[in-house]
């Protein structure tokens, strides 16, 4: 073999002739052997494909039958099941009442109230707490005021039915200071009426303190919690010479147990109360009047659970039994807002308020 074909066969021994086969590795066989075993195309390595779920229609089918017939049969314990109060209905609060409603609220389940639950069974379980409950208008420029006058005029006014109504210590029998000092001093008539209401212990239809402020007696009555619940709204329009008069009216839920009655049965009773205040915020160019100052053009109440005797200055809750002295003959809805106040009976304040309730 010459020197030229010894250098021609070390080259190709170390590049690989030309058309010769090469070994395949391993990977490459796996590769080969799968592709035998299943036809189609091959899966990539980094795909996911799902396995298919078994069928059970008839299984399927079977329970779907059985949840409608129970269902059908046995709707309200079903609601129970899921809703965790007692068959109680779960619904939305009711949306702001920024308009007369056109009817009462719908029924609800016949539930006891209870210390841990005093507004179950009512209406007034899905409605705002306290001050929140009371609706109040965008203001606009109206009479001698502006817009930013009317605004808080409207805001006083309903600081005016805050302090009346909710305040924790106007509740026990004390003086509501707040409420007095936005009342005109110079309105002479109300003037009158606030000193023989808050100072007589014997007051009449007339000088009755609830027909402005909402009083328990300590040593009767307690009340529940610390939530009262509300639900109304405040309007206005443009009155004489020029004033803003805003009208409220607003319907007071007090959930109220025996004092001293500590009990976990302790009775629990709602006195329902509605008040329709018309409040004037006059021109100090036409009227005298006091700065953040009103006059009160007319008010009146409506209440159930609050006593039917002779007035005494506080509500008196009928514990134990049925008030006796309420009318059997006449029953209201106290939920019912659909419908102004009826005073009739030629008074500016009562209402019927001797009515039989036929729901508390």
């Amino acid at each position: 073999m010459s020197e030229e074909e010894w250098e021609r066969f070390l080259r190709e021994s170390v590049a690989g002739a030309a058309g010769a086969p090469v070994e395949p590795s391993a990977r490459a066989r796996e590769v080969e052997r799968r592709l035998r075993e299943h036809s189609g195309q091959p899966e990539g390595w980094r795909t996911y494909s799902p396995a298919r779920p078994r069928r059970r229609t008839g299984w399927y089918v079977t329970g779907l039958v059985v949840a409608l017939l129970v269902v059908g049969l046995f709707p309200q314990q079903v609601v129970g099941w899921f809703d965790g109060n007692d068959g109680e209905k779960d619904e939305a609060p009711p949306a702001a009442e920024s308009e007369s409603p056109r009817e009462a609220p719908g029924a609800e389940p016949d539930l006891r109230p209870t210390l841990a639950e005093p507004f179950r069974g009512s209406p007034a379980a899905r409605w705002a707490d306290g001050a929140a409950g009371i609706t109040v208008p965008p203001a606009e420029a109206t009479g001698w005021m502006d817009a930013a006058q009317v605004e808080r005029a409207l805001r006083q006014s309903r600081d005016f039915l805050v302090d009346a109504g909710l305040n924790s210590r106007v509740l026990r029998g004390e003086r509501p200071t707040k409420a007095i000092a936005l009342l005109n001093p110079h309105q002479k008539d109300v003037q009158e009426y606030l000193r023989a209401a808050l100072s007589s212990t014997a007051p009449t239809d007339k000088t009755d303190p609830l027909l402005l402020f909402s009083r328990f007696r300590p040593e009767q009555s307690r009340l529940v919690g610390d939530v009262v619940k509300t639900r109304g709204r405040l309007t206005y329009r443009e009155g004489k010479q020029g004033a803003v008069e805003v009208a409220a009216d607003v319907t007071f839920v007090y959930p109220v147990t025996p004092a001293g009655d500590d009990g976990r049965d302790a009775e629990v009773v709602r006195t329902i109360v509605r008040r329709e205040v018309v409040m004037s915020w006059d021109d100090p160019a036409e009227v005298i009047t006091e700065p953040g100052t009103m006059s009160l053009v007319s008010y009146a109440l409506d209440m159930t659970n609050g006593g039917c005797s002779a007035p005494t200055g506080y509500f008196v809750p009928p514990f134990g039994t049925a008030d006796e002295t309420a009318d059997e003959t006449h029953h209201v809805d106290p939920y019912d807002r659909s419908k102004r106040i009826d005073t009739s009976n030629g008074t500016t304040g009562t209402g019927n308020s001797c009515a039989t309730a036929t729901r508390s």
